[in-house]
């Protein structure tokens, strides 16, 4: 999953969206994706359980 958000990152820096943003508000924003998919992928997991 952290492959998919620096996947995601690194597309949007190839296509010029992130590139003129500063670099620490795209790692603060990857850094909320991240953590979004991780609770996203918690709460899934804890889905199919029950």
């Amino acid at each position: 999953m952290l492959f998919l958000v620096a996947a995601l990152l690194l597309l949007g820096v190839l296509l010029g969206a992130v590139a003129h943003a500063p670099l620490a508000f795209s790692a603060v924003t990857a850094a909320v994706i991240a953590g979004w998919l991780a609770v996203f992928a918690a709460r899934e997991r804890h889905a199919r359980r029950h």
